[in-house]
């Protein structure tokens, strides 16, 4: 009888990654119901979860292939959700909801062609994708401080923070596509004769 391999089990930093998922549709209903402060508490749960799943699973050595597609899927899972959901609720402005919303679609399709068309590729955030999702968390957070809170964050910082958001987001999108470029011409490159 084979042995199952212990890398691919569930494990704690994969059900912190989990539980940030199921956190996601609490959070909607939280922000649909306007109940603010409640959803200020769970988003800085989730937030919680995906600092300590990353933390533990190298401290542990629990990194898995399960992990590598679940963690980014329950951040943008979370991430598209409050957009849409503060963008519906005219908390946040729709047009940066599109923005967020394209850049994420445009990376899931380019890693669908890259593997359609059988182009090894890693799934691993560069440094400007991680920056693009750090402001992309404190847009959110702010802003639903301001409604929590009201007068807490000056009207100025919020219009600014939104226009960096926007900023980072596209930069990081073009960065992505011309890394799936260069990865499909290095693989396309015709062989000598």
């Amino acid at each position: 009888m084979a042995v199952p391999d212990k890398t691919e089990r569930m494990n704690i930093p994969n059900s912190l990654t989990l539980l940030r998922i199921i956190l996601v549709p609490a959070i909607v209903i939280l922000l649909m119901q306007g109940s603010f402060k409640v959803a200020i508490l769970v988003f800085l749960i989730s937030g919680l979860t995906d600092v300590l799943d990353g933390y533990l699973a190298r401290v542990l050595h629990q990194q898995t292939v399960l992990g590598s597609y679940l963690d980014p899927i329950a951040d943008k899972a979370l991430m598209i959700s409050c957009y849409v959901t503060l963008a519906v609720k005219k908390i946040l402005p729709g047009w940066l909801s599109v923005v967020v919303i394209s850049r994420d679609c445009i990376i899931l399709i380019g890693v669908a062609v890259l593997t359609i068309m059988s182009v090894s590729h890693k799934i691993q955030p560069a440094p400007i994708g991680k920056l693009t999702t750090a402001v992309q968390i404190l847009t959110v957070f702010v802003f639903l401080v301001s409604r929590a809170v009201p007068g807490a964050i000056a009207e100025s910082f919020m219009e600014g923070l939104v226009w960096v958001t926007a900023f980072f987001t596209v930069v990081s999108g073009f960065y992505y596509i011309m890394i799936g470029v260069q990865h499909i011409n290095q693989q396309q490159k015709p062989r000598s004769v």
